[in-house]
C-alpha cells in the first residue's frame, strides 16, 4: 500500500471516530450511515479535508448528510483516560491496512463491523492499544483471543 493510501485511510478512520464522538453514535452506525460512496469520496479528498482542523470536517460531514445524533456514549462511560480520536483512527486504520486489498472502502466498511467496534471503541477493556498483529488476529477470528 502507497504512502499516500495510508495516510488518506488513518486520516478517514480518524475522521469515522470524530464523527462517532460528536454524533454519540457506534462507528459501525456511522460506517452505514457514510456508506461506501461517501467514504470513497473521502478517501480521495483526504489529502485536501486534512488541512482543516478534524471537528471541522466531522461538523461538516455531519451536516451535509444530516447524520442522526445517537446516545451512544463511550467517552462519557471511559472509567479510564480516553484516547483521542487520532489513536483510535490509527488502530483501525492499522486493521484496514491488514485485511485490505487493493479497494480501501470495503476494507473500511469491514474493521467497522459491530463485532470490532464492540471491542475497539470501549476504552473499559485493554483490547484497543493491544499489538497491531494481536489485533488482526481476533479480527478474524471474530472473538478476543487468550
Amino acid at each position: 500500500m502507497s504512502e499516500e493510501n495510508k495516510s488518506s485511510l488513518f486520516f478517514v478512520c480518524s475522521l469515522i471516530e470524530e464523527i462517532g464522538r460528536q454524533l454519540k453514535q457506534p462507528r459501525s452506525v456511522v460506517v452505514k450511515l457514510l456508506g461506501k460512496r461517501v467514504i470513497r469520496q473521502l478517501l480521495r479528498d483526504a489529502d485536501i479535508l486534512h488541512c482543516e482542523p478534524l471537528p471541522k470536517v466531522a461538523e461538516d460531514y455531519i451536516e451535509k448528510y444530516e447524520l442522526p445524533v445517537g446516545s451512544y456514549d463511550n467517552v462519557g462511560n471511559a472509567r479510564y483516560t480516553v484516547p483521542d480520536a487520532w489513536t483510535i483512527g490509527k488502530v483501525y486504520a492499522r486493521l484496514a491496512e491488514d485485511i485490505a486489498g487493493e479497494d480501501l472502502a470495503p476494507a473500511i466498511m469491514r474493521v467497522y463491523s459491530k463485532w470490532t467496534d464492540k471491542y475497539l471503541s470501549d476504552y473499559n477493556l485493554p483490547v484497543y492499544y493491544q499489538p497491531r498483529d494481536y489485533i488482526a488476529a481476533c479480527f478474524q477470528a471474530r472473538k478476543i483471543l487468550d
